[in-house]
């Protein structure tokens, strides 16, 4: 089993682990007065991809690497955007189908900066995040890039 790592400032939430990701965890750490839109991404195992059907997912990290470069977004994310507040988790090991991958929540004074941030944040975690897809089908398997 994977022990948590978390790294927790009053504005910013980032977990890797192998455990199942609580979204609601998220939308309520980013819940603040000043919040006038939450906007909450998550990423689900669905069970197919490009024709093929997906059995399972295996995600890897480099935890080090992987924890400080979501800070990095994390904070990039908040200079570009008026966020208040932002919650990033991400899930590793084997998730199978239905089973949350990755949250990002943000909160900001209006709707549209949410919605833009949040989009921002997973983006930019896809291109930069160390973390490693590999999707389980059922007549074999593939390392996926990180790039959408």
């Amino acid at each position: 089993m994977l022990v948590v790592t978390l790294i927790m400032t009053i504005m910013i939430d980032i977990q890797l682990t192998d455990q199942p990701l609580q979204p609601q965890q998220c939308t309520d750490f980013v819940l603040k007065a000043g919040a006038g839109a939450i906007n909450v991404f998550i990423g689900t195992v669905r069970d197919h991809t490009q024709g093929r059907r997906v059995v399972r997912l295996e995600y890897e990290a480099y935890e080090p690497m992987a924890i400080a470069e979501m800070r990095k977004m994390a904070e990039a994310t908040m200079q570009r955007f008026p966020v208040q507040c932002i919650a990033i988790h991400h899930r590793v090991g084997t998730l199978h189908i239905g089973d949350v991958a990755v949250v990002i929540a943000v909160s900001t004074p209006h709707r549209a900066e949410a919605f833009e941030a949040c989009r921002y944040a997973i983006d930019t975690l896809k291109q930069t995040v160390p973390i490693w897809k590999k999707e389980i089908f059922e007549d074999g398997e593939v390392w996926v890039a990180a790039h959408p």
